[in-house]
């Protein structure tokens, strides 16, 4: 393929996947405006967006191993690279991500490819964050194009450890001190800490029923440990509204 096509083939694969993406972040925001203008709570703080440039895009498929050849040269990209096009959305507490993961999936025209619970089962560095594979059809005009799009949720205190710790990893490009890892792991169980005393005053604030202690103990639990079903189904609840 030449370098002309190559152009071509990638800025059309990056449109849809720029299509797609605004279409998810179209629907968060109407969700959070919804909430904003018409319930006494407003679970979302933020919603952001990425996409990958066409250079990072050749870099990770050189990585990878994958070449342009074949009658669809971006089929393995596809399959293999799910994180083109990223959605990152913020909320305050944990019951929060829960419960607007579920409206989002619930909507008719999204399907869910993977759902990768960090929370629940968070990395051995102490990253947590909900990551949820995607896809949305996108109505171009030769027709309806899927499109896969990765949507990570995490509460504030979250974001800010993995804000944190991205330009920890920029700045020693990959190689961190010792020290500085676990560092790095004490913050992310301090800051889930946070989240969980945090939950407990929001129950209280809104008059719902507090947290019972199982469910603050599991939250602050060992570090590398994983709540019970029963702690995200506690979790779901109380993340929906009290008329729920």
């Amino acid at each position: 393929m030449n370098e002309g096509d190559w152009d071509d083939v990638v800025r059309r694969f990056l449109l849809e996947h720029r299509f797609g993406m605004d279409e998810v972040v179209t629907k968060l925001s109407i969700l959070r405006d919804e909430f904003a203008h018409l319930h006494d709570y407003n679970p979302i703080e933020a919603v952001s967006s990425r996409l990958k440039s066409p250079e990072s895009l050749l870099e990770k498929m050189e990585r990878r191993g994958i070449e342009l050849d074949g009658p669809d040269p971006l089929s393995r990209v596809r399959e293999e690279i799910t994180d083109v096009a990223g959605v990152r959305v913020t909320c305050s507490f944990v019951s929060d991500v829960y419960h607007v993961v579920d409206l989002l999936m619930a909507q008719p025209d999204v399907t869910t490819l993977e759902l990768r619970d960090y929370i629940a089962s968070p990395k051995p560095n102490g990253y947590r964050s909900l990551h949820a594979l995607v896809e949305v059809p996108v109505f171009l005009s030769g027709g309806s194009v899927p499109v896969v799009v990765e949507v990570q949720f995490r509460t504030i205190a979250m974001d800010f450890w993995a804000s944190l710790e991205h330009k920890i990893y920029y700045k020693y490009r990959r190689d961190v001190p010792a020290d500085l890892l676990a560092g790095l792991k004490e913050a992310a169980d301090t800051a889930y800490a946070l989240d969980a005393t945090m939950e407990r005053l929001h129950q209280e604030v809104r008059g719902l029923d507090p947290l019972d202690d199982g469910v603050v103990q599991s939250l602050r639990g060992a570090p590398g440990s994983v709540p019970a079903s029963e702690l995200i189904d506690s979790l779901r609840r109380l993340g929906s509204p009290p008329d729920a």
